[in-house]
């Protein structure tokens, strides 16, 4: 068994289903959880995701063999140093954050010197649901999970945290603290501020109820992420604003390039420009996820 106790700070969709995949694969023994909230704590355990709960952070991690953070990167600091003098000596600790400067900064100020078991991580899934209720277990499968080791990092925690998702069926890469965020900027972040910015501009319009009316599957498919959790994303855009400021810039000044084409009427370079982005798309996005396991 590889984890023994699992303490899962913030029971949610990301914590809950990584609590439910090593239960359905048989690869953790006692599982607690940690919230700020009773109500989706005790759904948690009515629901076999954690066998018990507490709300106090230093009692949840006591004991506990591996400690998955899973709350908002704006209460990542805050979680950290809850846990101080409580941790176990063999004790590993892994997050979720979708950015990773923030994380290893928080945990440097609570701590001083970094825990030699913190293995920063990322899970590249989940739905726009959240609690504890829209959490299962096939979740990571044939999912990415980025790891950005540290120096101070040991071996042994970051085999024991490869081996844990590895057992959810996720994909797991190693990267830099700094390249992770860049490229997190880019291929999520941005996008989800695409998303959240059109939906924000069209609700605004004196047209919207007709404008929203007539949508079509494409503006729904393009638009989806928009329904994302807006305090998370809040907290990701704060904590990733270096990386994401500077995506955000560089695809403004696509845009207004593109819009001068547009301009322009030029059809050649319209469809130089769209024929390189379809075949971007087709090679490495639709090649990725149709290729085979």
């Amino acid at each position: 068994m590889l984890v023994r106790r699992l303490a899962v700070i913030g029971v949610g969709l990301i914590g809950g289903s990584l609590a439910r995949a090593l239960r359905a694969a048989g690869e953790v023994g006692d599982i607690v959880g940690c919230g700020r909230g009773s109500g989706n704590l005790q759904k948690a355990v009515e629901l076999g995701v954690i066998d018990r709960y507490s709300q106090d952070i230093g009692q949840a991690v006591q004991g506990a063999d591996l400690i998955f953070l899973s709350v908002p990167l704006g209460a990542m600091g805050e979680a950290f140093h809850a846990m101080r003098g409580h941790l176990s000596p063999d004790a590993v600790i892994t997050d979720g954050g979708s950015a990773k400067g923030c994380v290893v900064e928080a945990c440097r100020n609570a701590f001083g010197d970094i825990p030699v078991g913190f293995v920063p991580g990322h899970p590249i899934a989940g739905t726009e649901q959240s609690g504890v209720v829209s959490s299962f277990a096939e979740l990571y499968q044939n999912r990415r999970v980025i790891l950005t080791p540290l120096e101070s990092t040991s071996a042994g925690a970051l085999e024991k945290v490869e081996r844990m998702w590895r057992i959810c069926g996720a994909e797991v890469t190693r990267m830099t603290v700094q390249h992770h965020d860049e490229v997190l900027a880019a291929t999520s972040h941005l996008p989800h501020m695409l998303a959240f910015s059109l939906v924000d501009t069209l609700a605004r319009m004196k047209e919207n109820d007709e404008i929203f009316r007539f949508a079509a599957g494409g503006f729904r498919d393009f638009t989806r992420i928009a329904s994302s959790n807006p305090v998370m994303w809040r907290d990701i855009c704060v904590a990733n604003r270096d990386a994401l400021s500077g995506a955000m810039a560089a695809y403004i000044a696509e845009m207004e390039a593109l819009a001068k084409v547009i301009r322009d009427g030029d059809g050649e370079r319209l469809l130089e420009i769209f024929s390189r982005a379809k075949a971007a798309r087709d090679r490495y996005v639709d090649g990725i996820l149709d290729a085979p396991e």
